[in-house]
């Protein structure tokens, strides 16, 4: 097996790369943003045959493997194009953000299997990619952690589910009033109590923006109406997610918090491989579970997202280009935590709807809604 890898210099990406040298497989391309060093050293051991980073760093790379047979490509063209015409059998999206959209639709151009882990694909052209998914015949896993849960409970018993139920740890500030909440700052906020990730995707857990994200993935995934996915706090991360069914069973995922157990899944599906480097769960060590009912007057975002894919349109797509800006915003210390929500909602306010658009329109949407998470008043 060969894939191509989108985004291998990030945690997903890195992690990624651990189960090909588990499993042997090969690698044909790899893209990152920045990280060139990084990539450099990756795309040396694995032998690939093109790779792919931002304009800002290609000079950078080209000299650090002018040695090698490597092509350097650069530009958002090539990385759609490296991704349709990779040699491979699936292309892993590991990419962060809108940046993944056209990628993952010149993947599935491609007719390239799909282990997705750019949740903000679906999020943002959710009805466009999963009707050409359909078109196309185009398979496409999940890699989420959640979604690898639901995916495995419905196995073979799709039609008899009753509903969806996402788990979400509750992030750093589970428990926490608004008030608390004024003058948290980022670093308090990716300290999240179970998963080692990215900052903007724990930022994202901080304000539960990502388990809304999540909310609008399973819709699309799973091809269920949104009011049929539920989200219940559990602090733990052993239950990963579950599925009611219409005889009132439901079925779970249990594992320990560990995203190469979904990742392997994602690449060896449907086998299942042997995971020596991942600790097996434990039940003896197994206190307590412990569920409890999300805080939507706190943390909003969860409630908005809800909000937004039922007005549908480029909402969620405004939503997510929002979130993208106003978490960055954050993280430089320009806006406070409970600004990103306030920010979310005004530029989703200011949106000009559009019922069904194009991918053109959608990344118009995106800029857009940017643009208005930075012309903001935060001082109002």
């Amino acid at each position: 097996m060969k894939i191509a890898l989108l985004g291998s210099t990030g945690s997903i990406g890195r992690q990624t790369l651990d189960v090909c040298r588990r499993e042997g497989y090969g690698v044909d391309c790899l893209s990152a943003n920045k990280n060139d060093k990084l990539l450099a050293e990756q795309c040396r051991e694995f032998g690939v045959k093109r790779c792919w980073i931002g304009e800002e760093n290609y000079k950078s790379l080209k000299t650090r493997l002018a040695d090698t047979s490597t092509e350097v490509l650069t530009g958002a063209d090539e990385l759609c194009r490296m991704a349709a015409e990779s040699e491979c059998d699936t292309v892993v999206n590991a990419l962060l953000g809108i940046s993944g959209l056209l990628p993952t639709l010149a993947a599935i151009d491609g007719k390239r299997r799909i282990a997705l882990a750019n949740k903000e694909t679906l999020v943002a052209g959710g009805e466009i990619v999963m009707a050409k998914i359909k078109a196309t015949k185009t398979d496409l896993t999940p890699i989420d952690s959640e979604h690898s849960a639901v995916f495995q409970c419905l196995e073979g018993h799709k039609s008899e589910a009753e509903s969806i139920i996402l788990t979400a740890s509750g992030g750093a500030f589970y428990g926490k009033t608004r008030d608390e909440l004024q003058y948290v700052t980022a670093a308090d906020a990716l300290k999240h109590p179970n998963w080692n990730m990215g900052q903007k995707i724990t930022i994202d857990c901080a304000t539960m923006m990502n388990k809304g994200f999540e909310v609008i993935e399973a819709m699309y995934l799973f091809d269920v109406p949104v009011d049929k996915v539920e989200v219940i706090i559990h602090r733990e991360s052993i239950i990963h997610s579950m599925v009611r069914f219409v005889d009132g069973a439901v079925l779970a995922q249990l594992g320990v918090p560990d995203m190469k157990i979904p990742i392997s899944l994602a690449l060896t599906y449907p086998r299942r491989a042997s995971s020596p480097e991942c600790r097996a769960l434990d039940f003896e060590k197994l206190s307590q579970l412990t569920f409890a009912k999300p805080d939507k007057d706190t943390f909003g975002l969860l409630s908005f997202a809800y909000e937004a894919i039922k007005k549908g349109g480029n909402i969620p797509a405004a939503m997510n280009g929002a979130d993208e800006a106003a978490v960055e915003l954050f993280l430089q210390g320009k806006i406070r935590f409970l600004d990103i929500e306030r920010a979310v909602r005004y530029a989703c306010s200011k949106t000009t709807f559009i019922a069904h658009p194009t991918v053109e329109q959608i990344l118009d949407t995106d800029i857009a809604a940017r643009q208005a998470v930075k012309g903001y008043d935060y001082n109002a």
